[in-house]
């Protein structure tokens, strides 16, 4: 089987639609009647959110009260069986770090885009700043553009994938990235106390510290004219083990589908991560066979 080298239709970048003060969106981004979001629950949030994704502050594991130590894994085990969904706060990452990190996305996305094209990525590993996911021809395309990069096993790791702007853009994202690795490590030993194994059970099973996967994928949504027809992200799951989720403060733009099949909108915390239990980790659960190709997925989203 040949790997597939180029995208098979030219590629436009949604941020340029967006500039270009069209009216109507193009057929291409016109999701199905089934599949288009609803605009008043997205923009109006659900009385109930703060409840359906818990907020939970990841400081009570580490004080000598063993009654709060009891109550934040509590929190945490509640949380993966009923929705999978949660977000953490107090969880050792320096808030100026991530107001870093974000901004110098947010300026990478408003270079002109003959620099950033400079990094168009292509199917073979989608590396780089990307429009589009899959081969397909004439595919429903999402409304947004994106950046996707792989930062462990090392092996894996290229720095010439990487934006060479805005300036120290590279420093941020290694010191971001190396936090965020800690959180998800330190996330894996508490899912592994609450399935009753060892701390490092979940890791080891997963390749250990050196060899478990972590790519980072941020997403740009580019204000759109008829928001009522496409959508930013199609509906999914994520395949991984975990994912860690930085939003976009500014609005509330992530979705998760509720016990009832209603799609509910998360409003971020300040400073906060939203967690998100990936497909192998529920299988693993299910199954109860500790064994995997496990990655960490970590995940920005960013706004007009």
């Amino acid at each position: 089987m040949s790997m597939i080298q180029d995208w098979p239709e030219p590629i436009v970048r949604v941020q340029s639609l967006s500039e270009s003060n069209l009216r109507a969106i193009p057929n291409r981004y016109v999701k199905p009647l089934s599949q288009r979001p609803n605009i008043t629950s997205h923009n109006k949030l659900n009385p109930h959110t703060a409840t359906a994704i818990p907020i939970i502050d990841l400081g009570g594991l580490y004080t000598d009260d063993i009654t709060r130590q009891a109550k934040t894994l509590d929190e945490i085990s509640k949380a993966c069986r009923k929705r999978g969904f949660f977000q953490v706060v107090n969880h050792g990452m320096n808030p100026h770090l991530m107001d870093q990190a974000k901004a110098t996305w947010r300026e990478f996305f408003h270079l002109p885009m003959e620099l950033k094209n400079m990094h168009a990525n292509s199917p073979k590993t989608y590396e780089g700043y990307g429009s589009r996911l899959g081969v397909e021809k004439g595919a429903i395309l999402d409304w947004s553009d994106y950046y996707f990069l792989h930062y462990q096993p090392s092996s894996l790791k290229d720095y010439t994938k990487w934006p060479s702007l805005p300036l120290h853009c590279r420093d941020i994202l290694e010191d971001y990235c190396k936090e965020l690795v800690k959180l998800c490590e330190e996330l894996m030993k508490i899912l592994s106390r609450n399935l009753g194994l060892r701390e490092d059970r979940l890791q080891n099973a997963f390749g250990g510290k050196e060899e478990s996967g972590g790519c980072l994928r941020v997403n740009y949504y580019p204000k759109c004219p008829q928001p009522e027809l496409a959508l930013g992200l199609s509906p999914h799951s994520d395949p991984g083990g975990l994912t860690i989720l930085l939003p976009d403060e500014q609005a509330a733009s992530l979705q998760v589908r509720g016990s009832d099949d209603a799609w509910i909108t998360v409003e971020p915390a300040p400073h906060a991560f939203i967690v998100n239990i990936g497909d192998q980790i529920q299988l693993l659960v299910l199954i109860k066979h500790v064994h995997a190709s496990f990655f960490f997925f970590f995940s920005w989203e960013i706004n007009r």
